[in-house]
């Protein structure tokens, strides 16, 4: 049987021409039997017992409703289900009439995003607080058949506090697979399903031949609804301690993201030794972009250090992300500031660049200032006459060491698209520039040097496709021939922006073959090549594409690492094979021009096959093409094998095959199920930097759902 009780409607009757309550504060009640004792005034309700109350339900074999108290007494098989969906289990509970304050005996609980608690009892007071003794946490599937979670913390006492939605343990042990592992006087951590808050976070600790011994606790800071910092200290045995900060902050246009540390320390070596000066020492890094309208946006990117080797002393990562506009280069720091738009027809962008060289050999005199470059473009679609651009660039570089350059330079190109009987397709294109350099005479030789470059020509192909069974095979052989003019590279020209380009497959049938300004590829010039693709119906995808260039005289501008030497280029080669993430081969080689010997090869294998995923990555570089001058020869390896459904191992190596040297390797074995990562590592690597040397580490990371990851031992 079923019945509406008002239990609390009796006492919140409203009066006549009162607004009608949001909520129904009746209580709907369902049972096998329900039945009243008069002399007690309570109402009871026996067998499959269900009780709803504004979206919560109480389900049990028993329920007693004592009106004069106002309370409810459940028993046997009790099960809350909450409006969130979390699930409360007891053996014995007492509530009032919203079925929310009260105690339980043999209490346990399935928070919404699946961690359960249990304790001996429980009791919700009216303040949103919820106490319980002899409490078990876990976020682990918890079986009937394994009631042992991977694991669990245990603690005398526990606190919920509904208001700041955080869970605070006394005398808490966090238990793996059973077995005691850390003691905590006093550990918290935010409920499951709460919003943001300030705290402490997980801190790290370990050891290093650095910095000895060492411990960074990091502290959260919800500063407002859109900015948060993160204050982490690090205190360390051989130096002194560091502060490092992290601050985001949205705006309504855009966000920043601050990355910053700061220490006074002297130097040291990988052995902790300390020499030179004690002084303020500091790294910076920083990004931000911002919205003006739908088609302008600027931003910012900062990069800075006190010292080149801050970073790699104290293991600050970050130096390779790109913060902007512009990336920068491995150990090379850069800060930016930038405007860009782009529309339908047009695009254009303008930056402040700054460099901080961060390698043995650099000398920050000798590196640029931008200030700035800009590039805008307008674009044209002029119908059947094709599409028809003008373009306008500029590049302010100054030194404190070296020769400063100028340059403004404007330009034009128009390009037409036919597709002509029996399917060939021909394209015809024109391009003209103007430069101009302002230099430095006193190292260049000219106050200033004026340019007119440009190319014209078309490009021919004929795309064949022939559709099969079982696979579809296209061949399109494809030949370029342009006449640019002559003498285009003045030697006082200084090269900035051209130093290691390389001609390679993507260039082919460009008419200049460097994308930069400061060189440029006149002269006339043809392109052949023929690229091939079979895909088959198995999921299987091949294809090639195999092109050279021939020149109609040598320029002294372009040397071996251009491919554009003399009147002839390498062999260019470009493969790739795909079998979805089962396999796959990118493959990109030079052969040379005389006697096909391979002058550079790239090859990437990878591979996703049942328990095993790996990459491998080999590259070689002949002292003919090398930058440096010397031959060049590595091999990358990074896989990982899942032995069983949750044990695994992995590993990696990076390999100098010419130094007969391994660079960095690293092994190790990892445990993952439905609420924990548990790894095991070690890594070894030899590449030196000045007072830093070969370095050695032993690590051990675990992670925990719900609670975080708690750092790593680092032993050097």
């Amino acid at each position: 049987m079923a019945a509406c009780l008002p239990w609390y409607a009796v006492a919140q009757e409203s009066t006549v021409g009162a607004a009608a309550p949001e909520q129904d504060e009746r209580v709907v009640l369902e049972a096998d039997y329900v039945y009243e004792i008069r002399d007690e005034n309570k109402l009871v309700a026996e067998g499959n017992v269900e009780a709803l109350y504004q979206g919560r339900i109480l389900r049990a074999d028993k329920l007693v409703y004592d009106r004069t108290t106002d309370r409810v007494r459940a028993t046997g098989n009790i099960v809350i289900i909450d409006t969130d969906g979390s699930q409360q289990f007891a053996d014995e509970i007492e509530v009032d009439s919203k079925l929310a304050d009260g105690y339980a005996i043999g209490f346990s609980a399935r928070l919404a995003d699946g961690a359960t608690v249990a304790a001996n009892s429980a009791i919700r007071q009216a303040d949103g607080v919820d106490a319980l003794d002899q409490v078990v946490y876990t976020a682990c599937p918890v079986c009937e058949k394994d009631k042992t979670p991977t694991w669990s913390i245990r603690a005398r006492r526990a606190v919920l506090d509904q208001e700041s939605q955080m869970m605070s343990y006394r005398d808490a042990v966090i238990e793996v697979a059973g077995i005691p592992v850390f003691y905590f006087p006093f550990l918290a951590h935010p409920d499951p399903n709460s919003e943001r808050r300030s705290g402490l976070l997980i801190p790290s600790a370990g050891m290093s031949s650095k910095l000895g011994w060492y411990y960074q606790q990091p502290y959260y800071w919800a500063i407002s609804d859109s900015s948060e910092m993160t204050i982490s200290p690090m205190v360390t045995q051989n130096v002194n301690p560091l502060l490092e900060l992290d601050f985001r902050k949205k705006f309504y246009s855009g966000s920043v993201n601050i990355n910053t540390s700061f220490t006074k320390e002297q130097d040291f070596d990988s052995d902790g030794e300390r020499f030179g000066d004690d002084t303020w020492r500091s790294h910076i890094y920083g990004s931000g972009l911002f919205a003006i309208n739908n088609n302008w946006k600027w931003g910012f990117g900062v990069e800075q250090q006190s010292d080149d080797l801050y970073d790699r002393r104290y293991d600050i990562n970050g130096q390779d992300k790109q913060r902007g506009l512009y990336s920068n280069q491995p150990r090379r720091l850069l800060s930016q500031l930038f405007l860009v738009g782009q529309g339908d027809d047009y695009y254009t962008d303008v930056a402040l660049l700054k460099f901080q060289g961060l390698r043995a050999s650099d000398d920050d005199g000798e590196i640029p200032t931008a200030t700035p470059v800009f590039f805008g473009q307008k674009y044209w679609d002029l119908g059947k006459f094709g599409y028809a651009s003008v373009n306008a660039s500029s590049a302010i570089l100054s030194r404190d060491v070296g020769a400063d350059s100028r340059r403004v330079s404007l330009g034009g190109d128009w390009t037409d698209l036919n597709i002509l009987p029996g399917g060939f397709t021909l394209k015809t294109f024109a391009e003209a520039r103007g430069d101009y350099y302002a230099l430095d005479k006193d190292v260049s030789g000219k106050a200033n040097v004026s340019r007119f470059v440009g190319n014209i020509g078309t490009q021919l192909a004929y795309p064949m496709i022939r559709p099969g069974e079982s696979v579809d095979i296209t061949v399109e052989p494809a030949v370029m021939v342009a006449w640019g003019l002559s003498n285009v590279n003045d030697s006082a020209i200084p090269n900035e922006d051209s130093l290691l380009y390389e001609f390679d497959e993507s260039s082919l049938y460009d008419a200049n073959g460097f994308g930069a300004y400061d060189l440029y590829e006149g002269d006339g010039k043809l392109s052949a090549g023929l690229t091939t693709r079979a895909v088959w119906k198995n999921g299987l995808n091949l294809s090639t594409t195999v092109g050279r260039r021939w020149r109609s005289r040598p320029d002294p501008k372009f040397d071996a690492v251009s491919n554009l030497q003399g009147t002839t280029s390498d062999w260019i080669v470009a493969a790739s094979a795909s079998y979805g993430s089962a396999f796959r081969v990118d493959t990109k080689a030079r052969l040379d021009e005389d006697d096909l010997n391979l002058n550079r090869i790239d090859t990437t294998v990878s591979t996703r096959f049942n328990r095993f995923r790996g990459i491998a990555q080999y590259y070689k570089i002949s002292n003919r093409i090398s930058p440096v001058g010397s031959q060049s020869e590595g091999i990358f390896l990074r896989g990982e094998v899942q032995v069983t459904d949750q044990y695994s191992v992995f590993f990696g190596q990076l390999r100098d095959i010419e130094q007969n040297l391994n660079a960095k390797q690293q092994y190790g074995i990892a445990f993952e199920d439905d609420c924990s990562r548990f790894e095991l590592v070690y890594e070894r690597s030899e590449i030196r930097d000045r007072t830093l040397g070969p370095e050695e580490n032993f690590m051990i990371r675990f992670s925990l759902k719900t609670i975080g990851d708690f750092g790593s031992n680092e032993f050097d």
